[in-house]
């Protein structure tokens, strides 16, 4: 199976601070892929590299053997991939309707679908986002994200800062996404959900991949060495 995703020797500023220094990742088609790391190790900035959100960046970032260095964050979204970016960020002088149609993208996700996968959505689809739980609203930006109909789904942070119950429905609504045949880039500090989602796992420190591996070799000594949980 050839890479669908692959990113080597990723090096990125902001300004004159360099923020990643030799970051490498691959995905396959089909395959969900965490990307793990403590706070402040370049997680968001790999992510922001492969969304053409970063000015400043070297190496090679390859989507379906297409180069995405230099090319505008439109154009990346229309190659195929879909961002649930960190901290929800709903359209919020839009319905819930408007969200979920504003960008989408014929293909198997139809509102229907999504309304099916969130019923709340469909409940509270004349409401303007501003007026959604927190909750609601992370389901609205992983709606509106499949609305596009992603090759790649980037879940940034997905889950963080939502209850208990409702952190539990969108490990479910991923566990549903594992089974469609996207290819999933997942950051998530929930490492017992990930370890029995994930089929592979990067770690990143200082910028700076070190290591990868299947969740059955993702051992305690490694995740408290990297991650210390």
């Amino acid at each position: 199976m050839n890479n669908f995703l692959e990113i080597k020797s990723l090096r990125a500023w902001y300004g004159a601070s360099q923020a990643l220094f030799d970051v490498n990742l691959e995905i396959k088609e089909g395959e969900i892929v965490a990307l793990l790391g403590r706070n402040g190790m370049g997680k968001s900035t790999t992510i922001k590299s492969i969304c053409g959100l970063m000015n400043n960046f070297q190496g090679e970032i390859n989507f379906s053997n297409i180069s995405l260095l230099g090319m505008p964050s439109y154009k990346i979204a229309q190659l195929g991939i879909g961002l649930v970016p960190e901290g929800r960020r709903a359209f919020s002088n839009l319905t819930v309707l408007e969200n979920l149609i504003a960008t989408s993208v014929e293909g198997e996700w139809t509102l229907e679908k999504v309304f099916e996968l969130f019923p709340k959505l469909e409940e509270r689809k004349l409401q303007g986002a501003f007026s959604l739980s927190g909750g609601e609203q992370q389901m609205l930006v992983i709606g509106r994200a499949l609305m596009t109909n992603p090759r790649l789904l980037i879940l940034d942070e997905a889950t963080e800062g939502l209850s208990p119950t409702i952190r539990s429905e969108i490990w479910k609504v991923i566990e549903i996404l594992k089974n469609k045949n996207i290819s999933i880039l997942i950051i998530d500090k929930s490492l017992k959900q990930l370890q029995t989602l994930a089929d592979k796992f990067y770690i990143l420190e200082k910028g700076r991949t070190v290591w990868k591996g299947l969740s059955k070799q993702l051992t305690t000594d490694i995740a408290q060495k990297f991650l210390g949980v």
